[in-house]
């Protein structure tokens, strides 16, 4: 009923057939973001694209200047220097065959994966468990690279991953409800100019068709397609 209540007054503060401005979309998310923790504010994104083509898929990576307010945890496959240098930039769990032991066995203790490119070999074993959680090194998104130093300290920065899904929806989590509207404005458009990067050769027609602002259990609110075009 508390649940109930909440959600309520919260939608009481917002037009649903209205399509907002971004900087108002974000003061709207904010004012509704009334859970007591420190609720994510996620942008999603409609795109003109059909992912099933391989000339329409849509990835990348961006650093949002402001972080996400989101520590990840990185496991990063390498060996001698290269595992020296992960672990003196950050990363929470460094290895080699044990590390692949590890994951084989189901300790999955991380959110993002980076791997040398001589790793490569023993970390495409582990496909099948990676792969369908997102967690496969791939050299587009920066996490297969000699430059481990470079790839944990962006990863732990702030950098977000997108990856475009059956429905031509992409989205991302830009920061956190305590988070200066400011702040959280600045990331949205980060994220937005990637995503736009991103445009694949095969997408016709409108790239960018629809938008929507919200935070982990409030409403979502229309974001004006225009604001978010003009953005940065």
């Amino acid at each position: 009923m508390a649940k109930g209540k909440r959600l309520k007054a919260a939608l009481g503060g917002i037009d649903r057939t209205r399509l907002y401005p971004l900087d108002e979309a974000v003061a709207a998310i904010k004012g509704a973001a009334t859970a007591k923790f420190d609720e994510t504010i996620e942008l999603a994104l409609n795109l003109g694209v059909d992912p099933r083509h391989a000339d329409q898929m849509v990835r990348g990576a961006v650093n949002l200047p402001h972080g996400t307010g989101k520590t990840l945890r990185v496991a990063v496959f390498a060996r001698g220097g290269k595992a020296e240098e992960a672990q003196a930039a950050g990363a929470d769990i460094v290895g080699a065959e044990d590390l692949a032991e590890k994951v084989q066995a189901g300790e999955l203790n991380f959110d993002r994966v980076i791997a040398t490119p001589d790793m490569m070999p023993v970390v495409g074993r582990l496909g099948r468990i990676l792969g369908p959680r997102g967690l496969m090194p791939n050299p587009k998104l920066g996490t297969v690279t000699p430059n481990v130093k470079e790839a944990v300290e962006a990863a732990k920065g702030g950098q977000v991953q997108f990856r475009v899904e059956k429905a031509g929806i992409v989205h991302a989590g830009i920061g956190k409800a305590s988070f200066d509207p400011d702040h959280l404005a600045a990331n949205a458009r980060s994220f937005i100019d990637a995503v736009n990067r991103a445009k694949p050769t095969g997408a016709k027609g409108t790239y960018l068709k629809r938008a929507c602002l919200s935070s982990t259990m409030g409403p979502g609110v229309k974001v004006e397609v225009a604001s978010l075009n003009a953005a940065g």
